[in-house]
């Protein structure tokens, strides 16, 4: 088809579409991309929305397009719809919508985390637990609905997830498989293909743009009928779609950090929604927003309880680190060397990478932090350098104060290569490995070290959360998570749900295969409730309480947030914007259809600059999302903001620094 005009919109943060002339050249139907002048820019990508033979426009007035990009449609109406969805949902243009859910959107924020392939399981189905059946039968006898499979690690989640997607396949239907992490993604393609064949498509981030391409195509005309990816795989263009799996429901990395903030959860409900399909859900550790849908009747819940594997829940001692020297207790190295004698493996868990966290001048207490971000600097040993973990800003390590010269200078805390350096010191005759995103370096290296540490030529593995997820080596007995609870002090709400959800998943990496399993919690809040309830496995408990403290304060899931980031290089341009918006909020939401909005703010950010950017925010709290959503909609044009500064608008923020 190729009509005389083309309406176009383009990935920028503007909401108005243009209207171009089709000279023709092409080709050219709904859903392609093309190229056209727009303002000063002589040529942008923008995508097909709109065709007509005629506009009610002054034709010489309309540019022409340049190029068609495509030779056939990128999306279709159906997919269109999701992108105006979802530009509605998350207060974005219909261009940077699709441009997030097409195979050419830019790159989403990726760990090194997103590296290692491990777990062989069976290529036929496995016999199945009571509990495991159950659950399987009771998702298959509806057709549709949202279900979710709770249970402790180990209990077998992922054989019912596999069974359910055969399921779907034996009746035409096409299924959706999401993991937080693309590392998860290569664990479960693995088994996948030795199930399903060639039936399996892969979208993540990692993909070159032209393999990227190759697998949408694929996936839109049935070659390939279960997808299998990370979170921009729930746009995949999947006909016939009966399934949506999200494995590790829990997980933040659902979560987009760029515009359009989405989370694909919410993106899969409402795919599900449309088109009639089953939504099943997992994780160890349920969001508290999951559990209360649970709770309401909305979602269907199975419980899970015995791990098939043969293994038992291991034993979880919380040790206390206060008034004692070192990062290894002796009772944790008592375990160590009992692992290694056995010849067991063990896994030391540190949410922190580098060598040391913050270094303080003793004289005067300046803290070192980066020039560009209002964080510190971490000194990593192996390079010699300070670095920030959020610009990349590097420099030299300092022998003196820079504010008053002082040579006394002092680190508050330490990572994972500290910790390394501990137990080479100590241990000499074990070898081991460090798992973060500094020591990996490249996808070969990281494998190595985990086929290395599979095979038992490594004794203990040293990580960040890299070693928290996907994880499982029958070899591993010992488990140690070293300050245990850093992360509870943070300016967030959800700082409780993370560090909990933390402990119980990496503690469920031992006794995975045996029923000797031992967990060393270290900590210097001993009698936090959180630890404690962690180092119980008491999820439920956890949740009861952290449901109750969230409905006291409003926050979700009883109530809903959306958090606006003003940013820039200039701070009054930053603070001045954030306060203007302020203003027009309070006044808007003096209106009786408001009446249920509560604004807060604005405040600088916790995280007051980052890469020279400085940060300020707005929040509105609301216990009716319909509410929120129109007041936000109608607050939007009444915002004025200079050109030096940068609006960010996430519903439903999971990061509140």
């Amino acid at each position: 088809m190729s009509a005389s005009f083309v309406r176009v919109a383009f990935p920028i943060p503007v909401e108005e579409t243009f209207w171009y002339r089709n000279p023709g050249f092409a080709p050219l139907e709904i859903g392609m991309r093309v190229e056209a002048p727009l303002g000063k820019r002589a040529k942008a990508t923008g995508y097909a929305i709109e065709i007509a033979d005629s506009v009610v426009l002054d034709p010489a007035r309309i540019r022409e397009i340049l190029r068609v990009v495509d030779a056939e449609p990128l999306f279709d109406l159906e997919m269109l719809g999701l992108g105006k969805w979802l530009a509605a949902m998350y207060h974005c243009s219909l261009g940077e919508a699709l441009s997030a859910m097409l195979p050419s959107a830019r790159r989403e924020r990726q760990d090194l985390s997103e590296e290692f392939d491990e777990v062989e399981l069976s290529s036929s189905p496995l016999e199945l637990t009571p509990g495991q059946r159950a659950a399987l039968q009771g998702i298959l006898a509806e057709p549709e609905g949202m279900f979710y499979l709770y249970g402790p690690t180990g209990t077998g989640k992922t054989e019912v997830f596999l069974q359910l997607a055969e399921a779907a396949l034996a009746k035409g239907q096409g299924v959706l498989y999401l993991v937080p992490e693309i590392a998860l993604t290569r664990q479960v393609e693995q088994d996948a293909r030795r199930r399903f064949g060639g039936s399996c498509a892969i979208i993540h981030s990692r993909l070159t743009p032209s393999r990227k391409l190759a697998e949408w195509r694929r996936i839109a005309k049935k070659e390939a009928r279960i997808v299998i990816g990370a979170r921009s795989a729930v746009f995949a263009p999947i006909p016939d779609l009966g399934l949506i799996i999200i494995d590790e429901e829990h997980d933040t990395g659902y979560k987009s950090g760029t515009t359009p903030r989405y989370h694909a959860r919410q993106v899969a409900m409402h795919r599900a929604s449309l088109a009639k399909a089953r939504l099943v859900m997992g994780s160890a550790t349920p969001s508290p927003e999951a559990w209360h849908a649970c709770l309401q009747g909305q979602i269907h819940r199975f419980d899970l309880a015995t791990r098939p594997a043969g293994g038992s829940f291991p034993l979880i001692h919380i040790v206390d680190m206060r008034g004692r020297e070192g990062l290894i207790s002796d009772e944790l190295a008592e375990a160590l060397r009992e692992a290694k004698t056995a010849g067991r493996q063990a896994i030391l868990f540190l949410n922190r990478r580098g060598f040391a966290r913050t270094l303080i001048c003793q004289t005067c207490g300046t803290e070192i932090t980066c020039k560009h971000c209002s964080v510190p600097l971490t000194y990593h040993k192996s390079s010699g350098r300070l670095t920030c973990h959020y610009c990349g800003y590097s420099e030299p390590k300092l022998l003196a104060c820079p504010t008053c010269g002082s040579l006394d200078l002092a680190w508050a805390s330490y990572g994972t290569e500290r910790i390394e350096e501990e137990l080479r010191e100590r241990f000499p005759d074990m070898s081991l490995a460090r798992l973060d995103t500094d020591s990996a370096g490249t996808k070969g290296k990281l494998e190595e070290t985990l086929r290395a540490f599979r095979n038992g030529q490594i004794d203990m593995l040293v990580g960040t959360q890299m070693v928290a997820k996907g994880l499982n080596f029958p070899g591993v007995r010992v488990v140690g998570i070293l300050m245990a609870d850093q992360g509870l002090a943070m300016p967030d709400f959800r700082a409780a749900e993370r560090v909990f959800s933390l402990i119980v998943q990496v503690a469920g990496r031992a006794g995975r295969h045996r029923p000797d399993g031992l967990v060393f919690v270290q900590t210097r809040k001993p009698d936090s409730p959180i630890i404690r309830l962690a180092a119980a496995g008491d999820v439920l408990g956890f949740l009861e309480r952290e449901l109750e403290m969230r409905r006291h304060l409003e926050f979700p899931p009883a109530g809903r947030l959306c958090r606006l980031v003003f940013r820039s290089r200039l701070a009054h341009d930053a603070r001045n914007a954030a306060e203007s918006a302020a203003k027009a909020a309070r006044h808007l939401a003096e209106e009786p259809q408001f009446a249920d909005i509560e604004v807060l703010g604005p405040s600088e950010c916790p995280l007051a600059i980052i890469a020279d950017n400085h940060r300020y925010q707005l929040i509105f709290r609301a216990r009716r999302f319909q509410a929120l959503q129109h007041f936000v909609k109608m607050l939007k044009p009444r915002i004025e903001l200079p050109s030096s500064v940068y609006l960010e608008i996430d519903i439903d923020p999971v990061n509140m620094m």
